[in-house]
């Protein structure tokens, strides 16, 4: 049988159900089809360097990638046309742009002699596995970790060892130095200095993190100078990586010892469970509230803030750092991730939309469903979320979490001479410290974009407005 396998956010040859299933039932033909759009992220830079090392696999296991551009649905349809594709095997997406591409290819009346396969897609169960007592998608995370402990994690599938494709050279592809995912600006080489894509990468990343870090996850996360988290997000957003083996191999180094108490790593991938959960059970939430009353929540329009929020230089060191970090690496660390959300979000009381959308640009590990779910979360207006009255404190954030300002230091230099008493918050700091330090505040770091105590009080006044509210009131 010849069977074309579309590659999608599953650039990776472990744990790949299409690619398994297709291999054993003939010659494949595997294929990416480039997304369609002119602005370049920190994901096409990661998407570059995945499908480069992608390439190189499959051409040594015996077939190449091709490479396309356009409507999943009528690329697909010419390739198999033309290709005379017996098959068509693909893992399947959640979120509903992909779901719709889903659909497009079933429902095309050009493949109806073709053979098409969807596969579970990158999560660790069939999202219409876990439901309630009354049989009702979970939307309070402690009940859905609860209930997905109970089950039996299905074992990842083994790679194929070998490749045969009956097309070595298909006309139509495009060469990866042309397909516009790198910009002709220099910018990136930042991140190439802070990440390997791939699939090696991705396993040596995890034996870096299983032995020097796992231990120490649940006393360490949360302080962002110390590298204590996994860094292993970039990996499993882009399929470099497999839930489902990250998930049995976390189990396998308690088994061993290496872990004795995994539980609190093993709870942020069954939130990253529930993050894809959600989106597959509620799509619209891209776009919308859960929490139908935050459809009349009183955002501002704030460009001058949003600017600074973006280029770091709100006044608060530690959202200044989390934003300047993520400019850097495409990255940002979880913590400081939650605190510069909050102070978009509330302190500035700016659309969490169009926060998500800049990390949408920014981060090399953007997931749609965890970074939704993740505003979400802060804004308040998710089904399990922080209530909207719960209000970081960027300044008490920093002392407790930066008490030392080794972050701060790192990604705002020119408060490096500030004592570490007046590092937090270099407003307070005296004339002479400040001179000291060479720091001319309004000029070498800003002031406070904005008074945290005012602008508390004013997002709860603004929260104040929609209590009681629901969809169609007014």
């Amino acid at each position: 049988m010849k069977t074309i396998v579309w590659f999608r956010n599953d650039l990776r040859l472990h744990d790949h159900p299409a690619l398994k299933k297709a291999s054993e039932c003939g010659e494949v033909l595997p294929v990416f089809i480039l997304p369609d759009h002119t602005s370049v992220t920190a994901t096409d830079w990661w998407l570059y360097e995945s499908l480069k090392f992608l390439q190189q696999q499959l051409l040594e296991l015996g077939t190449p990638l091709t490479i396309l551009k356009g409507n999943p649905s009528k690329r697909l349809s010419i390739l198999a046309l033309e290709t005379q594709a017996d098959s068509l095997f693909f893992n399947g997406q959640i979120d509903p742009v992909s779901r719709k591409q889903e659909m497009d290819l079933l429902e095309s009346e050009s493949l109806s002699k073709v053979d098409i396969q969807r596969f579970e897609p990158n999560m660790l169960l069939d999202p219409n596995r876990l439901k309630t007592g009354a049989g009702q998608p979970y939307k309070v995370f402690g009940a859905f970790w609860k209930s997905l402990q109970q089950q039996t994690i299905p074992w990842p599938l083994a790679a194929p060892t070998s490749l045969t494709s009956w097309i070595q050279v298909y006309p139509g592809t495009i060469p990866l130095e042309q397909s516009g995912l790198r910009s002709p600006i220099d910018w990136d080489a930042s991140l190439e200095e802070a990440w390997t894509p791939g699939e090696t990468a991705s396993f040596e990343q995890w034996g870096t993190f299983r032995d020097k870090k796992l231990t120490r996850y649940d006393t360490n996360r949360d302080f962002p100078a110390i590298n204590g988290t996994s860094r292993l997000s970039g990996y499993l957003a882009s399929g470099n990586m497999s839930i489902r083996s990250l998930w049995h191999a976390v189990r396998r180094a308690q088994e061993e010892g290496i872990a004795p108490q995994p539980e609190p790593f093993l709870r942020q991938l069954a939130w990253r469970e529930f993050s894809y959960y959600q989106l597959f059970h509620f799509p619209h939430i891209t776009e919308r509230p859960l929490r139908s009353e935050f459809l009349h929540f009183p955002w501002r329009d704030d460009p001058e803030g949003l600017i600074a929020w973006k280029k770091g230089k709100t006044g608060y060191p530690l959202v200044d750092a989390g934003m300047r970090e993520l400019w850097e690496t495409g990255t940002i660390h979880n913590r400081v991730r939650m605190v510069v959300a909050s102070f978009l979000i509330k302190h500035l009381l700016i659309d969490w939309r169009i926060g998500s959308e800049w990390f949408r640009e920014t981060l090399v590990d953007y997931d749609v469903a965890n970074n939704t779910l993740g505003w979400q979360w802060v804004a308040g207006s998710g089904f399990d979320a922080a209530p909207y009255f719960r209000i970081f404190n960027p300044t008490m954030q920093s002392k407790k979490f930066d008490k030392n300002g080794a972050y701060i230091r790192r990604w705002v230099p020119e408060l490096d001479a500030l004592p570490d008493s007046f590092l937090h918050e270099p407003h307070r700091a005296p004339e002479e410290t400040l001179a000291e330090a060479g720091v001319v505040l309004g000029d070498t770091y800003p002031l406070p974009i904005v008074d945290h105590a005012a602008a508390r009080a004013r997002a709860l006044e603004a929260y104040a407005l929609i209590k009681g509210k629901k969809e169609g009131s007014t």
